[in-house]
């Protein structure tokens, strides 16, 4: 197989759209038909996380097949740790200025306020495991670190046997907590390392340590079992959402995080994307993939700025052709609006794509032209 995976690379900025889908919430609230298409853009976009889980697992195979575990893996705690400073020191300003506004404005003490709010970032716990002490969206990048380093763990003791048994359990249970509560009541949060990165950063790896390589000859059989099992996603999430409760789309928005078919889809599409490795190869999008990351780590401020903008706009008019126009806008202006920023952030050498994301005077500095 080639190097170079053009398929994984266009896919991962597709796969960020669809973040950004999950966290714009298009057209939900707006009647039946609007709830009804938000759940179906929903339902589509749940791949998308998984998908970079899994490929993280699949190039960590990879990159660690021939060479020892730990030395790879700190480059990786290095980077992941340097798009988290940087998603948390654009957010934590955006969030404060928000707290200070609202404070202000129910005539409460501005500093008790932004102090309480301060106070909520230092948790040990939600900052470095669960990583929704500043933004929850940002919650993915100390999963992915804690899902690599159980891995290496298994890796390194030579204990392989036992992992996927061992994540596939931890997933269950996770699932049990977090969609299937009618099974079993267990109150806890899902969306972390143990429960749901590690299970499909696993099957990433073992998709890779399997060395069995998807053959571009059934790669229409391989879409067709992709397809088939996303309509089976659909139904899955109205069944738990709304045919059990014995809702319709008018009572609200059903927005479950992940179930038993996100994974079997997602997987079935990342072997498809593996039997045809030149799709999307003559197209810009493998090239955009590179900005997915930087998308993902700067969107929350973004969000957060549009949202107010358009809660501003919705106070001033209800008109059904503002409101539509604006759910249609909402999404891309998030999703370029990081796009925007994260290059502004490249141009002024506060940050380098493809290096590092600490952002640092010293950085800034050695950027310069000398005169």
């Amino acid at each position: 197989m080639a190097t170079r995976v053009y398929s994984i690379d266009s896919m991962r900025i597709i796969a960020m759209l669809f973040v950004v889908v999950i966290h714009t919430n298009p057209f939900a609230g707006v009647g039946g038909y609007g709830n009804g298409l938000n759940f179906l853009l929903e339902t589509v976009g749940r791949f998308a996380v998984p998908f970079f889980f899994i490929t993280a697992g699949y190039f960590f195979a990879m990159k660690t097949a021939d060479g020892p575990v730990w030395p790879y893996l700190r480059r990786r705690f290095s980077s992941i740790g340097s798009l988290y400073l940087l998603g948390i020191v654009l957010a934590l300003p955006v969030f404060v200025s928000g707290t200070v506004t609202s404070a202000y404005a129910a005539g409460e003490s501005v500093p008790r306020a932004v102090a309480a709010h301060l106070m909520r970032t230092v948790s040990p716990i939600e900052l470095l495991y669960y990583g929704t002490s500043v933004s929850e969206i940002l919650w993915f990048l100390p999963a992915l670190f804690v899902s690599l380093a159980a891995i290496s763990v298994f890796v390194v003791t030579e204990t392989e046997r036992y992992l996927l048994p061992v994540s596939v359990g931890l997933h269950l249970v996770g699932l049990l907590a977090a969609s299937y509560t009618m099974v079993i009541d267990l109150s806890f949060q899902f969306r972390d390392g143990l429960f749901f990165g590690f299970f499909y950063t696993t099957m990433g790896y073992y998709v890779y340590t399997s060395e069995w390589q998807p053959t571009r000859d059934r790669s229409t059989l391989y879409l067709a079992v992709t397809i088939v099992f996303g309509l089976l996603h659909v139904v899955e999430r109205f069944i738990l959402g709304y045919w059990l409760p014995g809702q319709t789309f008018s009572a609200g928005v059903y927005s479950p995080t992940y179930t038993l078919f996100t994974a079997v889809s997602t997987l079935a599409l990342f072997i498809f994307l593996l039997s045809r490795p030149s799709l999307g190869e003559s197209t810009p999008l493998p090239s955009w993939g590179a900005y997915a990351v930087g998308i993902y780590v700067v969107h929350p401020p973004v969000l957060f700025v549009f949202e107010q903008v358009g809660d501003a706009i919705l106070a001033v008019s209800t008109h059904s052709v503002v409101v539509i126009l604006w759910h249609l806008l909402f999404t891309p202006a998030t999703f370029f609006g990081a796009l925007a920023v994260y290059l502004i952030l490249h141009r002024l050498h506060v940050i380098e794509i493809g290096g590092s994301h600490l952002p640092s005077w010293p950085h800034i500095q050695s950027k310069q032209p000398q005169r």
